[in-house]
C-alpha cells in the first residue's frame, strides 16, 4: 500500500502527520514545511515570481504549480489545504488575492487586486453545532486562459469562468460564464459576448 493511501486510511497517524506539518488550529504550515519540505513536492516554471510578502501556505499533500513567467504579487494568499491549486504561464495574481483550492488558472490569466477565489465552503446544515466545527466541501474552480479577472470580485466554489472573459471589478461570481463573455454585478451576469460573424463585441439583452 502506498504511504499516502496508509496515512489517509489510519486516522491516528493522518492526525499525528497532519500536526507535524500544521501546527493545531492554523492553516500556515510549520517553518520546515516552508523553507525545506516544500520545495521538493511543488514545481514553478522558468522565470516563475513569488514577492516576498506573500503568504504562501501550501502543503505536500495537494499540488501546487506556478507557471513560467507567472507572478504572484504582494499581500496574496494561497492556500492548498482542501486542494490543488494550478497557475498556468504568464499569468498574473495581483496584490491581496487570496486564491484556496481546488483553483486552476490558466495561460495568460490577470487577476487584479483584492480577489477572491475560494473552492472551499464551511457546512451549516446543523444549528447544534458551531460552524466550524462542521465539515468543510469543495468544489474546483476554473479559469480558463486569457481571462481578466477586475479588482474585488469574489469567485465562488464550482464555478468555471471560460476562456477570454472579463469579469467587471466588485462582481459575485455564482455561476459558470461561458467563453468570450463579460460579465458583471452581484451576482455576476453576462451583459456581452463576443460576435464571431460581426467580430465585435454585443450586447446582451
Amino acid at each position: 500500500m502506498p504511504l499516502a493511501q496508509t496515512v489517509k486510511s489510519n486516522p491516528a497517524l493522518k492526525k499525528f502527520v497532519h500536526r507535524m506539518l500544521v501546527p493545531k488550529g492554523e492553516a500556515r504550515p510549520r517553518l520546515w514545511v516552508r523553507l525545506f519540505l516544500n520545495r521538493f513536492c511543488h514545481t514553478r516554471g522558468r522565470g516563475a515570481t513569488v514577492r516576498r510578502y506573500v503568504r504562501l501556505d501550501v502543503l505536500p499533500f495537494n499540488p501546487f504549480h506556478l507557471g513560467a513567467g507567472s507572478t504572484i504579487e504582494d499581500f496574496s494568499t494561497i492556500n492548498n489545504g482542501v486542494g490543488a491549486v494550478t497557475i498556468g504561464d504568464h499569468s498574473l495574481v495581483g496584490m491581496g488575492n487570496v486564491i484556496i483550492g481546488p483553483v486552476t488558472i490558466g495561460n495568460n490569466v490577470i487577476l487584479a487586486q483584492n480577489v477572491v477565489a475560494s473552492g472551499l465552503n464551511h457546512e451549516y446544515k446543523d444549528p447544534t453545532t458551531p460552524i466550524h466545527a462542521q465539515p468543510v466541501t469543495t468544489a474546483p474552480i476554473v479559469i480558463e486562459d486569457d481571462c481578466w479577472i477586475a479588482a474585488n470580485v469574489v469567485i465562488t466554489a464550482g464555478v468555471t469562468i471560460g476562456r477570454h472573459c472579463v469579469v467587471a471589478a466588485g462582481s459575485v461570481v455564482t455561476k459558470d460564464i461561458p467563453v468570450f463573455s463579460i460579465a458583471a454585478g452581484n451576482p455576476a451576469r453576462v451583459i456581452k459576448r463576443y460576435d464571431e460573424l460581426a467580430k465585435e463585441w454585443v450586447k446582451v439583452v
